[in-house]
């Protein structure tokens, strides 16, 4: 009983004691534990010197941070679909033993460091992606040792090249250095990294090529490499990235075309690339690419029609097809797409407008600046359907919207002239002026405030569909015109619409509201763009921050002498591709304007006599002047001949100019404003009051030409309005003084450009020849056809083509011109023009029809393939003149020696070979196997067939083709016909045609 007593009150003592040493051993077991997954001492030393040198102060960093001990501060809000947008996030990968970081997140924290080194010594990295803050620096080369699989350096302030030794990370997946300051070459080392799936290098300062080492990164789905002054041509190698889904190639300095391998890209459901350099090209082969939802190819320079294979591409919703030079019709198939937004706007599309852009008042459809027919009335009133300027200009003279005419015509008389805007604001008072509101919150949309003004914007932003077009902030200074903005992914146009004629003033003002002005990311961004007016670039790569050394500062940009012929002024805004896409956020870029100042540069009457007295004035006047003339009637001042009355009538057909403005423009007639010499007699420069720039042509006693001359050409001029002919603004008759007015074009005439004297001749590459052709040719199908007076010039020759500051053609000189009466077949008349330019017919027998204009602008097609003068060229001397020389190389079969040498190899044979065929088919000798010019149009722009005209040299009579030389010379030597024979008649064959050009600024 003792024993068994004695042994119990044991045992328990026993157990009581192993539980008190396993209460002690407690805390030490968990010391052990933890102790077995602490971070390498190497690790929390990189992670305090990152944090120092990117000056984070969130971390308190310990050997227990991955296992609970905390101090790394992981804190983040996410963009609504699982991924972080800002925040801190730092991850761990722990085993039994030991911890270490394998990613780490600092997003949208402005971290205002450097960029360190010592990454590279968390060497079980697997990400790092400090995107949208303010850090410094280069990229350490040092990174070459990660084995990360993403990089992410978005958004930042990195500058220097992307070190080589990136290439030596084989586990590289992502790499994301967009909106930094990046600049150099791409490294080819870049090409070794075949794991990679994304590059997104937009918005750098990258230069060179593409490395043809990239053809290796065949896993590649997403490429962007925005902005940058990149060179040479779009590489092949993209074929090989058959993977990828997003490419974006916008606002590169690279040449096209886009290469052929693009159609092997069968995954791609995003392509962008715009603004290209170099020639014309025709549209690219994509009927493969049948995933396509977002297709962009603005400003590439492309040619011909839109393809009908794009219904094939049924998941589309962006198609931008903007600013090339697209011609035919709009496939109807188009309209069977669920599209968001259809761009065709700036090509040269014709047929009828497709019904289906009627059909949709929630989709945005641009179709501006075409040559459409008008298929349906239409009203212009704010529309999500943009037709300014959509009609070809035939049907833009015949339709009753203002809107759809080209250059937004007035339906009423322009009587404003003065305009103030403020873009995306409310109205108010700024500067003792009342500026109108602008509050419509659309995207790629027309909105006229009745004939006052209007605008229209055109584009998507990348990234964010739902990205605003208006935009106001408190935080400016300036004033409160600065407050609002409006702003455009691409395009935005402001129109100034029913302005009187004359020259103006436009301030254009401006304040970047959208980025701060500090040492954050939102800082960082780069807004650059392109403004012209009048369709001429004021502003290149503007950029308003500079511009303003800083944000939130208004500033204003003014242009003078803006000149309005017609009644609008056209303001246009324009995105290059260049600048930040992402910074603070995707959508925020494109060009923006805050508000618009139009005011006269001449004086305008105020006067404030009412109506009643005002006419009571007029009727008092008109009177007293009645009474003069009558009195002056009587005396025998008043009278004279028939031409002098008919003189004295042009003054109530055009515009009126008085001698004293005339002397005071050209500084009494000064020999230094002189321009020209021709038949009629000198031309000269000048500048009126207001600031707008003149060519006077002034009839000279010893012209050849008479009054009678001078009288048919302002009739005949004044009746017409096309832009491919010479406008007048009017005429000064006083004494024996007789003078017309006409527009100054800068570029002289074609003749010069093409074979004046050495210093005088202009570069003219095979592009602009090509449209100075075409634009004759339309010019002259508008007088044989279109205007409501069928004229036969007479006198077409380079002489009397002149161009303007961009190289555009237009008709000039028109005292020769005859009336065509449609019941005539033909006129008999005196010979009137230039040896070497008549038709034989005409120059024969004085048998006048339009073809013998035909004839005419055959030879000036002659002189501008080949660069010479029809008149001076012999090659050898059984030729008379360059169409004799065509003949032969015809007959050879080498008719492309005419080409002017000066272009080398930088023309299209086929171009050039249709160019002299269609020449040679309107300088038939029959009039009735010349086609007609608005056939010759169709021609040039390829949308019909050329059948070559071949004549037999050896087959015309010798005596035919001197006959009319001899005729014309007989008349002018003998004056026994009233023949007019311009003077390049009378050169002798040896002399160089090089003096100033008749009419060689109108």
């Amino acid at each position: 009983m003792m024993d068994s007593s004695l042994r119990r009150p044991a045992t328990a003592t026993a157990g009581l004691k192993f539980l008190t040493v396993i209460l002690f051993l407690l805390p030490f077991l968990y010391d052990f534990r933890s102790a077995a997954q602490l971070l390498p001492a190497e690790e929390v030393e990189a992670l305090q010197s990152i944090a120092s040198s990117l000056q984070y102060d969130n971390w308190r960093v310990s050997s227990d941070s991955c296992s609970g001990g905390g101090g790394l501060n992981n804190t983040n809000s996410d963009n609504g679909q699982g991924l972080m947008r800002f925040g801190s996030n730092v991850t761990c990968s722990c085993n039994s033993t030991v911890c270490h970081i394998t990613r780490i997140q600092l997003k949208g924290l402005n971290l205002t460091g450097v960029l360190p080194e010592e990454f590279a010594n968390l060497t079980f990295l697997q990400e790092i992606d400090l995107s949208r803050n303010y850090i410094n620096g280069t990229i350490p080369a040092r990174f070459g040792q990660l084995r990360i699989t993403i990089l992410s350096l978005l958004g930042n302030r990195i500058s220097g090249p992307i070190p080589r030794e990136i290439g030596d990370i084989p586990t590289l997946e992502e790499l994301v250095l967009e909106d930094n300051l990046l600049s150099g070459q791409l490294p080819p080392s870049l090409g070794r990294l075949t794991r990679l799936r994304r590059i997104l290098l937009s918005a750098n300062n990258f230069t060179g090529t593409i490395p043809e080492s990239y053809g290796n990164l065949t896993n590649l789905e997403d490429f962007r490499i925005d902005g940058s002054t990149l060179s040479g041509r779009i590489p092949s190698l993209i074929g090989n990235w058959t993977r990828l889904i997003r490419l974006d190639w916008q606002g590169t300095s690279m040449e096209g075309p886009i290469p052929s391998t693009i159609s092997l890209l069968t995954n791609l459901q995003e392509l962008r690339i715009t603004d290209l350099t170099g020639p014309s090209t025709t549209f690219p082969n994509l009927q493969n690419l049948t995933r396509m939802v977002r297709l962009h190819l603005r400003n590439c320079l492309l040619t011909g029609s839109v393809p009908e294979y794009i219904v094939q591409m049924s998941g589309m919703k962006n198609l931008d097809l903007s600013f090339n030079r697209l011609t035919g019709i709009v496939p109807d198939s188009i309209g069977r797409l669920s599209f968001d937004t259809v761009f065709l706007n700036n090509n040269s599309l014709s047929g009828d407008i497709p019904g289906w852009a009627f059909a949709f008042n929630n989709r945005k459809i641009d179709l501006s600046y075409n040559n459409f027919t008008q298929s349906q009335q239409r009203n212009c009133q704010p529309s999500s359907l943009n037709l300014v300027s959509a009609l070809s200009s035939t049907e833009a003279s015949n339709s009753n919207s203002w809107c759809m005419t080209d250059g937004l015509t007035c339906s009423r008389n322009p009587n404003r002239y003065e305009l103030y805007i403020n873009c995306g604001g409310t109205s108010l008072d700024f500067e003792g002026n009342e500026y109108e509101q602008d509050l419509t919150d659309e995207r790629s949309y027309f909105n006229p405030a009745g004939e006052r003004w209007a605008y229209s914007s055109n584009g998507v932003f990348m990234g964010n569909d739902n990205a605003p077009f208006v935009t106001r902030t408190n935080n400016v200074a300036g004033g409160d015109v600065y407050r609002s903005a409006r702003l455009s992914p691409t395009s935005l146009r402001y129109y100034g619409l029913c302005l009187r004629t004359g020259s103006y003033k436009v301030r254009l003002h401006f304040a970047e509201i959208m980025y701060s002005d500090d040492m954050t990311f939102s800082s960082l961004g780069r807004r650059i763009f392109d403004v012209s007016i009048q369709g001429d670039l004021k502003l290149k790569d503007f950029n308003i921050v500079e511009a303003a050394n800083g944000t939130g500062r208004g500033i204003y940009r003014d242009f003078d002498n803006i000149i309005v012929n017609g009644s609008t002024i056209e303001i246009h805004l324009y995105w290059t591709g260049k600048g930040t896409t992402a910074i603070p956020d995707r959508g925020v870029y494109g060009p923006l304007i805050s508000a618009i100042t139009i005011t006269p540069n001449f004086k305008v009457s105020t006067g404030g006599l009412s109506a009643g007295a005002i006419a009571g004035i007029v009727i008092g006047c008109c009177a007293f002047v009645l009474l003069i003339l009558a009195v002056l009637w009587k005396l025998g001042y008043l009278g004279g001949d028939k031409e002098d009355k008919e003189l004295r009538a042009l003054e109530l057909q055009t515009g009126y100019y008085s001698l004293r403005q005339i002397k005071a423009a050209t500084h009494n007639f000064d020999s230094a404003n002189k321009i020209g010499e021709g038949g009629f007699g000198p031309v000269y420069k000048g500048v009126l009051a207001d600031g707008s720039t003149i060519a006077v042509k002034q009839l000279s006693s010893k012209s050849k030409q008479g009054n009678r001359e001078f009288v048919t050409e302002i009739g005949m001029i004044s009746a017409l309005q096309h832009p491919n002919l010479v406008k007048l603004y009017g005429c000064c008759i006083e004494g024996n003084q007789l003078l017309l007015i006409y527009e100054y074009l800068e570029n002289n005439s074609l003749a010069r450009a093409l074979f004046g004297k050495e210093d005088q001749r202009l570069n003219l590459d095979w592009k602009t020849r090509q449209k100075i052709c075409t634009q004759v040719a339309k010019g002259l199908a508008y007088l044989h056809e279109e205007s409501r007076l069928k004229i036969v010039h007479r006198d077409i020759k380079a002489t009397n083509v002149l161009l303007d500051k961009d190289l555009n053609a237009k008709i000039s000189d028109f005292g020769l011109a005859k009336l065509d009466e449609g019941e005539n077949t033909h006129i008999s008349t005196r010979i009137a023009g230039t040896i070497g330019y008549m038709a034989p017919e005409y120059a024969m027998r004085g048998y006048l029809t339009d073809k013998a204009d035909v004839y005419s602008f055959g030879i000036v097609a002659l002189e501008i393939v080949s660069g010479k003068s029809n008149t001076n060229y012999r090659p050898k001397e059984e030729f008379v003149y360059l169409l004799d020389w065509a003949y032969v190389l015809q007959e050879q079969g080498n008719l492309l020696e005419l080409v002017d040498p000066i272009l080398g190899s930088h023309y299209s044979k086929k171009e050039a070979m249709r160019m002299l065929d269609v020449a040679l088919l309107c300088t038939n000798p029959s009039p009735s196997l010349r086609p007609a010019m608005s056939a010759v149009v169709n021609m040039l722009d390829g949308k019909i067939p050329v059948q070559p005209s071949v004549v037999k040299r050896n087959g015309m009579d010798d005596a035919m083709r001197f006959r009319a030389f001899e005729i014309i010379s007989q008349d002018s030597q003998t004056q026994t016909r009233s023949s007019i024979i311009s003077p390049e008649s009378q050169l002798p064959r040896s002399t160089t045609i090089d003096d100033p050009w008749v009419d060689s600024s109108v």
